[in-house]
């Protein structure tokens, strides 16, 4: 069983991830054992090779657990038990390798699509992100004429408008050269620390594991 806590200085939000006595199974062979508590604006990294069950880790806390596996244990976020909610309802945040922006979409359009319903002057909300990432003026851009580093601030400021409670990041830097890389892990994990969201990162590269700055889980032989 891996265990750990990480506590990091205040920030302005206080939410808090925690992985409570977590086991997968497949076709009754043990895959993945975890206990974790991610506190706000912390990345926890985790890593191993294809197979040790970092996806499968993912799609647990996603709720998109396929019934392959069979899984034991709670996710608990700021203290609630949202582990047999739908995923819709679970207040999590996904970036994944690929940006996924709607191509039918504008830029801005893409971004007030994240934006809950309820909250008014989305496009003001829309413009005031793009400028937040240097891309003033962008909103009524096609994506497919953005740059790959351009989509990807696009992506995340996305997922930042959706107001999630907590954040999955799937390998989001691996499609990225190495200046992006670099450009996008100082982005992503300062406005991840800035909202104070509690973060977990899956990744097979140590690089980006170490940048996030918290601690690191290795699958490896587990």
């Amino acid at each position: 069983m891996v265990q750990t806590t990480w506590h990091a200085g205040s920030v302005m939000t206080q939410h808090h991830l925690e992985i409570d006595d977590l086991r997968i199974t497949l076709e009754d062979a043990p895959l993945l054992e975890l206990d974790a508590h991610i506190g706000p604006g912390e990345v926890l990294a985790v890593m191993g090779p294809s197979g040790s069950g970092k996806s499968t880790l993912l799609a647990w806390l996603a709720g998109f657990l396929t019934p392959d596996f069979q899984a034991s244990g709670r996710i608990l976020l700021d203290g609630r038990d949202i582990t047999l909610l739908p995923a819709e309802r679970r207040g999590i945040g996904l970036l994944f390798q690929d940006p996924l922006l709607f191509p039918h979409l504008s830029v801005a359009g893409n971004l007030r699509f994240g934006i809950p319903r309820a909250i008014p002057d989305k496009l003001e909300r829309a413009e005031a992100a793009l400028k937040q990432v240097g891309l003033s003026g962008f909103g009524h851009r096609d994506p497919a004429t953005l740059s790959g580093g351009q989509k990807a601030r696009v992506a995340l400021m996305r997922l930042l408008l959706s107001e999630p409670r907590a954040v999955l990041l799937d390998e989001p830097f691996s499609r990225l050269d190495i200046h992006l890389r670099q450009e996008m892990r100082q982005l992503v994990f300062d406005r991840l620390y800035e909202a104070g969201l509690p973060s977990l990162l899956v990744t097979h590269d140590r690089e980006d594991a170490e940048a996030a700055g918290g601690p690191i889980i290795d699958l490896t032989g587990q």
